[in-house]
Formats: C-alpha cells, sequence, structure tokens
C-alpha cells in the first residue's frame, strides 16, 4: 500500500475505562510523545489527539499498512499495555475513512455526547501543541484546518448543537423558558448530590447572585459554597431561604419530602406568588408532587428532565443527518485536493518557467521599456501575468481532470517533455502550500 493518512486509537465506543486511562497523552507532554511517534520509520507527520474519551494517533505515512502495526507497537510500549489487549480496542482508519473520522471528531458527531462543543477546542489544542513540536506538515495542517472548516460549517447550517442532551443543561435550559433572563434570579441548592451540583455548575454562569447552599451537614455545605464561591446555610433555616428563592435544585439522600406542598403555599404568599422553579433530581424524590399545582410554581423531577433529554437528543440525531452530509461534501474536497499533490512538480514548474520567461523577456527589452512610467510599467505587468497564466491554463487542466493515478503520471510527463520543464521543480512544502492557496481560493 502507497502513503496516505491513517487515525489509530481508541475511544469510548471501542474500549472500557480500565484501557482508556491506561493510554492517555497527557497535554503537559504531549509534543514530545508525538515526537516520539515521528521519529518511526515511514512516519511523515504526525499529530496526537488525547481526551477523556479519546486517544487517537493521526499520521501521514508511507507505507500505511506498515506503519500503522509499527505504531501500535509503539503505542503499547509507551504505556505498558499488552500489544494483543491494545489490538482488540483499537480502530484503524485508511485514506478517506481516516479524513471522514477526523472531520467527525471535530463536529462532535463521535463524541459520547453528540454535539457537545468541547471536542472542537480539544483538537484545536492538539493541533497547536503539536505544530509548536514541528511535527505537523502541508498535508495534516491542511487536514487540520478542513476539519476546523467542517466543524464551523455544522454549527453554521445545522441545529446539532442547540437542543439541551445532558438532564444538567436541560434543567437550566427550562428555568431560562419559564424564568426568561437568569441573571437578577437567585438559586437554593438543597443537598449534595452528583447531579444537582453539576445543575448548579450550570447555572453559575447564569446568575449573579451568589448560590446558596443548605445541607443537614453543615461543613459539606460550606465545602460545596467555597467551590461556588456561593453561601452555606444551615438546614433548619431552610424556610427562609425558600421565600427567597427563584430556583430550587433539591437532590438529597432523604427517604421522605424535603419540601412539603403546606412549605411552598406558605412561601409563595410570601413571595406574592413570584415565580419559582423548582428542580427535583433525588430518588426517592425531594419535594412532594402535589407542589406542581401551586399559582406560580413549576416543579420538574428527573423523569421530567429524562423524557426533555430523550426528546432533544432525537433532534440532534436527526440534526446529524444534515452535519453527516457537510462532511461527506468536505471529504470529497479534501481527497480531490490530495490527488493533485502528485501533480504538484509538474504544475509548479511549469508556472516557474513560464514566469522566468517573463522576467526574462521584461529584461532583454529594459532598455525599451525605459520610458515608461509607474502606471505603464504596471499595465505592463498586468497584461504579461494575465498572458502566462491562460498559457498555463489548459495544460493545468490537462493534468487535474485524469482520474487514474497511472494516467496522471503518464499526462504529468508529456506536459514536463512539452513544454521541457526539468530543472524547474520546487521543494515539495513550497508546492503544496502553492496549492493549497490555490484551492482555497477555490473554495
Amino acid at each position: 500500500m502507497s502513503s496516505g493518512l491513517a487515525v489509530i486509537g481508541l475511544n469510548h465506543k471501542t474500549a472500557p475505562v480500565n484501557v482508556r486511562e491506561r493510554v492517555t497523552f497527557p497535554a503537559n507532554n504531549e509534543g514530545n510523545l508525538t515526537r516520539s511517534i515521528l521519529s518511526l520509520p515511514g512516519v511523515l507527520e504526525a499529530i496526537i489527539v488525547s481526551t477523556c474519551n479519546r486517544s487517537e494517533v493521526i499520521a501521514q505515512c508511507d507505507p500505511v499498512d506498515k506503519v500503522v502495526e509499527t505504531i501500535l507497537d509503539t503505542i503499547a510500549v509507551i504505556h505498558g499495555v499488552d500489544r494483543q489487549i491494545l489490538g482488540r480496542h483499537c480502530y484503524t482508519w485508511i485514506g478517506d475513512d481516516a479524513v471522514r473520522h477526523v472531520f467527525r471528531v471535530a463536529c462532535s458527531l463521535d463524541s459520547m455526547i453528540l454535539g457537545e462543543p468541547q471536542i472542537l477546542g480539544q483538537v484545536k489544542d492538539s493541533f497547536r501543541r503539536d505544530s509548536a513540536a514541528n511535527t505537523i506538515g502541508p498535508t495534516l495542517s491542511r487536514l487540520m484546518h478542513r476539519a476546523f472548516f467542517t466543524a464551523k460549517r455544522v454549527r453554521n447550517e445545522t441545529g446539532i448543537g442547540v437542543a439541551a442532551v445532558s438532564v444538567a443543561y436541560a434543567a437550566v435550559e427550562l428555568a431560562k423558558k419559564i424564568l426568561g433572563d437568569l441573571k437578577d434570579k437567585s438559586v437554593l441548592l438543597i443537598g449534595a448530590g452528583e447531579m444537582a451540583e453539576l445543575t448548579a455548575r450550570h447555572l453559575i454562569g447564569q446568575v449573579m447572585s451568589p448560590i446558596c447552599v443548605a445541607n443537614r451537614t453543615f461543613e459539606n455545605a460550606c465545602t460545596l459554597a467555597d467551590e461556588f464561591g456561593g453561601e452555606a446555610l444551615r438546614f433548619e433555616r431552610l424556610s427562609g431561604a425558600l421565600a427567597k428563592a427563584d430556583i430550587v435544585i433539591s437532590s438529597t439522600g432523604a427517604c421522605d419530602a424535603v419540601i412539603k406542598a403546606t412549605d411552598v403555599k406558605n412561601v409563595m404568599k410570601t413571595r406574592k406568588y413570584r415565580p419559582m422553579f423548582l428542580i427535583d433530581i433525588a430518588v426517592p424524590r425531594d419535594i412532594e408532587a402535589q407542589v406542581n399545582d401551586i399559582d406560580g410554581v413549576y416543579l420538574y423531577n428527573i423523569d421530567d428532565l429524562q423524557a426533555v433529554v430523550s426528546e432533544n437528543l432525537g433532534e440532534r440525531m436527526n440534526e446529524a443527518l444534515k452535519a453527516e452530509e457537510i462532511v461527506d461534501d468536505e471529504v470529497k474536497k479534501f481527497m480531490d485536493w490530495t490527488k493533485t499533490l502528485d501533480l504538484s512538480p509538474t504544475i509548479v514548474a511549469l508556472r516557474e518557467k513560464l514566469e522566468t520567461i517573463r522576467n526574462g523577456e521584461i529584461s532583454r527589452m529594459n532598455g525599451k521599456l525605459s520610458k515608461l512610467d509607474d502606471g505603464q510599467r504596471e499595465i505592463l505587468e498586468i497584461i504579461t501575468r494575465s498572458i502566462i497564466n491562460k498559457i498555463a491554463h489548459d495544460p493545468i487542466s490537462f493534468l487535474k481532470k485524469t482520474k487514474s493515478t497511472s494516467r496522471r503520471e503518464v499526462n504529468a510527463d508529456i506536459v514536463q517533455r512539452v513544454f521541457n520543464l526539468h530543472g524547474f521543480s520546487n521543494p515539495r512544502d513550497e508546492l503544496e502550500e502553492n496549492l493549497e492557496n490555490e484551492a482555497d481560493n477555490r473554495n
């Protein structure tokens, strides 16, 4: 197999957490690890993407099949993982499948939570680190920039990231729908359950007032309040805090209801029936169901929130279909670009020769052109450049329209012979840069 792109890695779909946690690439050492991969025979460029749910090596290889096995062996050695165990949990993508995978990861189509925005930032961080480590060349640079562009298209052209698909986030979005802007709203957190704490964390950036934390164990309330920059409250003062709270999140381990309907009725009179939003994430429930019958009170429990999440997840799945079409479109564009790489020496040599001829003729006629002013010289430059671009257009189109690899080689040889291009080839990175600029102009 010839040179090409490969992705070797594992994620939440292919490996349990006890394997994933053994195959991680710490961010503070990622550049050194990527350089280790780059030092392997046949690895031309490399980048590592490592998050809590995935560890991947993206590489430009020659030849692909042999290098993939070498990379897997190296990952096993670096992390002290049995090679057979690693092989069972790893995936390998080659060529356009590798490109599609990278684009899907950047677009959050391969994430545990479909459409979550954090993964794009993590991929960009990896790109920056490995760029600084000088392990990324023109092909991977082009690949990653097109991945970022594809992710932007998906965000702009679909609603994949709009609907809430976590219980905590759904609770906050419901609060916004019911109460409007949350900036001037006060929040009361009762208990210290993990889901309630996560919901409170989502609310921190939405409200101005410090979050009030009540817990039967006052020390625990103090600890959590310190994390939030909030205020701790003794449990016996809960009734007074309820009267001030616009949003109440409850998740205790109590066997009986902590907030009863009679408590809320009295509180609502004190509040003059100003709306109150209650989120009961406890099992068994902390808040009596009859509370929802009181005017101005909106009560949601864990089942209500899960139903919202399920509905929203269905919406995201529909949007994901649109996103997949965008990915397919961008994969095709990228693969079309890669097919031109073997033609780049011929194309740039042709342009270089025509430009050399142009400059030579202008220099030869310099004496006769001495009377031209700056404006006339500029017109001459424009005309002569336009002429050589038009001369180059047909042979370049002739080269690019050929899909067969063997035929492209024959056509490249024809153009080289017809225009006598030997000795007019630039370094590969400069050629590819020129082609990238050309592709960007087209797109």
